[in-house]
């Protein structure tokens, strides 16, 4: 029995670049609801999706929480339990709720970065597939209204 729904047409953005983060002139791409996630182990139900696509190693994790890229290779992210809400595209982007089952594809220059994030997301809930990732971007400092 397949964990994948068929017939889920994706959302699909161009990003323009910003200056800042490229983006890329590719679509990024999210199918929601796209796995069926309803089991004990949502991670391995995705990484055996992701495996049999060929997405090759992969590790777990959630978005980092400041403003980043992967220079240099795609992600397909795949959300395993919770929900995140994350901004891809850099600042001028689009920010998206993103729930178990669901699956983003990022192109190579992609900016995301998480909003916020239920607590059951917190661990392991995210599950991104490339080679080893550069990051583009850091932490930005805070400054607390006085």
């Amino acid at each position: 029995m397949s964990v994948v729904s068929a017939d889920i047409e994706p959302l699909a953005i161009v990003f323009a670049d910003d200056g800042l983060v490229p983006n890329n002139p590719k679509p990024f791409l999210v199918y929601q609801q796209a796995v069926d996630v309803n089991n004990d182990h949502p991670e391995k139900t995705i990484e055996g999706l992701f495996g049999a696509n060929g997405w090759g190693a992969m590790w777990r994790n959630g978005v980092y929480d400041y403003l980043h890229y992967h220079a240099t290779v795609h992600e397909a992210l795949g959300v395993a339990r919770g929900r995140a809400r994350v901004r891809f595209g850099g600042d001028e982007g689009k920010e998206l709720e993103i729930a178990a089952g669901d699956v983003a594809i990022l192109p190579a220059g992609t900016g995301h970065q998480l909003i916020s994030a239920s607590a059951d997301s917190a661990s392991s809930a995210l599950i991104r597939r490339g080679p080893q990732c550069r990051s583009r971007g850091r932490p930005r400092k805070i400054t607390p209204r006085r």
